[in-house]
């Protein structure tokens, strides 16, 4: 999440008006991530509530792809999963349109995002992801993964050594890495609608329970098994990537196997998985760190932070997942 475009006061009144939510009271942005505009909305109230998530598309999001991921979000909150739904206009709209960048209201859901995941946490979260896997078979439509392991590769050999070197001095070395990852990709596994991105921060607990998943703009049809290797990268490190937490790792798998056990060629996947799934984040990390604009409000994040990650999972191998 981000603010890249300003919204007066005005604008985003009119725009609450058509919706059944009462009177706009305040909007706030929200600074975290590299994607999106995002204001947290509070009205005076009406049949869908007072406090909402709205987001302006703005990066990295084909427009024609959001009935798939607005409809994914009300499929899966329908299925009884933490995920925020949609809010519709008066008209049964899921977005509309704010000086040419499509824009939706998000229903806002409770909790907190943890910084430092307990296991028990973690093993809640492995929980939810699998249900979730099991509920996107029925989701009637589909997406390909445009941030896969060849995209990794294109984009980091997009840069120069030089200005990635100029980020963190093992950046360049990720190069070569990404080609033999990609290289090297498993065929074959158990596919499905996946989050891809899922972080502690867009996870909301209370407690050790799971009140909300969200920020599902990456989501796509994948390997199952690529998703959860996410998630165990994302959960799984302290320290800016540089220790591994392995009762957090365990709890998740754990977690997840407790809704849905891996097939053992899942199993088997899972650490070249994880590497991809590092280097997803070290090559659009790097990739934003020098692209971002500079006005911008937005937290830039180290690649370097997933580098270190890599380099564990590259070392560490079957034994971070047995």
């Amino acid at each position: 999440m981000a603010v890249y475009t300003r919204l007066s006061a005005e604008t985003l009144a009119a725009l609450v008006a058509q919706y059944d939510v009462g009177d706009l009271v305040s909007a706030k942005g929200i600074a975290e991530g590299v994607s999106n505009s995002n204001w947290l909305v509070e009205t005076t109230g009406g049949a869908e509530g007072n406090r909402f998530i709205l987001t302006m598309y703005e990066r990295r999001i084909d427009v024609g792809e959001l009935p798939f991921f607005l409809g994914l979000l009300d499929h899966l909150s329908a299925a009884g999963l933490p995920v925020p739904r949609t809010i519709h206009d008066r008209a049964g709209a899921a977005s509309r349109e704010i000086d040419g960048k499509a824009v939706a209201l998000i229903e806002f859901l409770p909790g907190v995002s943890v910084g430092s995941p307990t296991p028990a946490q973690a093993r809640a979260i492995g929980a939810v992801l699998a249900r979730m896997h099991l509920a996107t078979r029925s989701y009637g439509q589909s997406r390909a993964n445009d941030l896969g392991p060849d995209a990794s590769a294109r984009v980091l050999s997009g840069h120069s050594e030089g200005s990635l070197g100029g980020i963190g001095e093992g950046l360049p070395a990720m190069m070569d890495e990404a080609a033999r990852v990609a290289a090297e990709w498993p065929q074959g596994l158990p596919r499905g609608v996946i989050h891809s991105d899922l972080f502690p921060d867009n996870v909301l607990m209370l407690g050790d329970e799971v009140s909300g998943l969200i920020d599902f703009y990456f989501a796509c049809e994948d390997a199952m098994a690529y998703d959860l290797a996410v998630t165990h990268a994302a959960w799984s490190f302290a320290d800016e990537g540089a220790t591994y937490r392995a009762e957090v790792g365990d709890a998740l798998m754990a977690g997840y196997e407790s809704v849905r056990p891996l097939e053992p060629a899942e199993r088997a996947a899972l650490p070249l998985l994880a590497e991809g799934a590092c280097l997803r984040f070290v090559s659009s990390r790097a990739h934003d760190w020098l692209d971002t604009p500079a006005d911008a409000l937005v937290t830039r994040k180290d690649p370097m932070d997933f580098v270190r990650r890599f380099e564990t999972y590259r070392s560490g191998g079957a034994g971070l997942f047995a």
